[in-house]
């Protein structure tokens, strides 16, 4: 159900009179594995994952979406893959095997990782580090300004085929 979820909340976004075609997903902990998947689908340029679990072990639904290493070539969107060094839902070896499966699927993608605990973007808690956070959302935004564009439809935005870009 994973991906036909995605398939079908792209297919919505997509649809959308405000929507340029171009699309970008993110996740975070399992979201980020989710995301990963969901960017396998054609009009997605770009994701970002934040310590994407479950890839590297193959535990999202048994036999049944625990193929997303497999995949790899599939995956046509620019990915920004980040981690924290002391996650141990993510250990070392785990991330070694998924840097692994995207430099041989030839992926288009970015790895970061950063001196940090799972859940380190989370704005709660020890783990909590609000000035990565932000590096962390600066580095998506980087990614999506380049891969997405900036500002609204010029067709749909005032009527005048004029674009006024939001901030």
């Amino acid at each position: 159900a994973y991906d036909t979820d995605a398939r079908a909340a792209l297919a919505y976004l997509k649809a959308s009179e405000h929507c340029t075609g171009a699309l970008g997903v993110v996740g975070i902990c399992i979201g980020g594995h989710l995301a990963f998947r969901a960017a396998m689908n054609p009009g997605v340029l770009a994701v970002t994952c934040f310590y994407a679990t479950d890839i590297h072990n193959r535990g999202l639904g048994a036999g049944m979406n625990d193929n997303t290493l497999d995949r790899g070539p599939e995956l046509k969107a620019e990915a920004l893959m980040i981690y924290g060094r002391q996650d141990p839902h993510v250990p070392l070896e785990g991330r070694q095997k998924v840097q692994a499966a995207l430099v041989a699927a030839g992926t288009h993608f970015t790895w970061h990782e950063f001196n940090g605990a799972h859940a380190f973007m989370r704005d709660e808690g020890y783990r909590y580090d609000p000035e990565l956070a932000l590096q962390c959302y600066r580095l998506t935004l980087d990614l999506f300004r380049r891969k997405l564009g900036e500002g609204d439809r010029t067709d749909v935005a005032n009527n005048t085929g004029a674009a006024e870009t939001k901030h």
